[in-house]
């Protein structure tokens, strides 16, 4: 029977990978999304499904996305923003977000020495209400930003005490103190005007916006952004979330006709 086993599991090995490296050509060879959007969902839930504590379900998620920033390069997909940590997620208990804040500072000051990062000319952005960040995870924002400014080539977004309705909210102000200041008139505010107050002024909208873990709704993220975003949706835990499923995600979105309400 152990001989059987490992016979079965060997074949099942080798139609996986034959499958993956078919999907990955017919993938290769189509239309890309030049920007992915990820609402990384599922790390407590795997934790737990696990037998593992919450914090290292979060570890794996981290992980997780160093795999997935590797997969859209190879892709050639050039702008990636993920979904870290809404303005929902204070609510949580005091250890976890302790943690997480944690994390948040040691992996931007990494970013920012990461030969990988200066090598490929990736620019890394935060996107969020920093104000409700401490004060060690706004200097590491500062450190990475500031090391990445003026690159172009790739384009890392993170979603940090971000909320989409706060994010319009913020753009609105902008534009209203411009109006006020005499800088902008009321009649030339239209959509451009208002993205180019957004956080995401620096890039084009998502083309798909990508959620795990089974959940089919959008929390709050890039509520503006993704007007005409393809959204896909799968069962499977963000720590999961394997390189098929990443071209499954792109198949799905290089199938659909995209017409813009046309």
């Amino acid at each position: 029977m152990p001989l059987q086993k490992e016979i079965s599991k060997i074949v099942s090995n080798t139609a996986y990978n034959a499958y993956e490296a078919k999907l990955e050509k017919e993938v290769f060879e189509d239309e890309m999304p030049k920007h992915l959007a990820i609402i990384m969902d599922g790390n407590r839930r795997f934790a737990r499904e696990m037998g593992m504590e919450t914090g290292s379900g979060h570890v794996q998620g981290k992980q997780k996305l160093e795999e997935v920033i590797e997969w859209c390069h190879k892709a050639g997909i050039r702008i990636l923003t993920v979904y870290a940590f809404s303005t929902e997620n204070f609510s949580r208990s005091e250890d976890e977000v302790e943690l997480l804040m944690e994390m948040f500072e040691e992996n931007f000051r990494a970013l920012g020495d990461d030969e990988r990062v200066h090598k490929n000319h990736i620019r890394v952005k935060v996107l969020g209400d920093r104000e409700l960040l401490p004060d060690g995870v706004k200097e590491a924002i500062d450190y990475v930003e500031g090391r990445t400014r003026e690159y172009d080539q790739y384009y890392y977004n993170i979603a940090i005490a971000y909320g989409g309705r706060q994010e319009i909210v913020y753009a609105l102000k902008q534009v209203a103190a411009k109006v006020k200041a005499g800088e902008l008139e009321v009649d030339d505010i239209d959509e451009k005007v208002i993205s180019q107050h957004m956080y995401t002024s620096h890039v084009p909208d998502p083309d798909l916006v990508l959620r795990t873990s089974g959940e089919v709704r959008i929390s709050n993220f890039l509520l503006w952004q993704m007007a005409y975003s393809e959204l896909y949706f799968t069962d499977i835990y963000w720590p999961g979330f394997r390189y098929i499923d990443f071209l499954r995600a792109v198949r799905s979105y290089q199938q659909r006709r995209r017409r813009y309400g046309k």
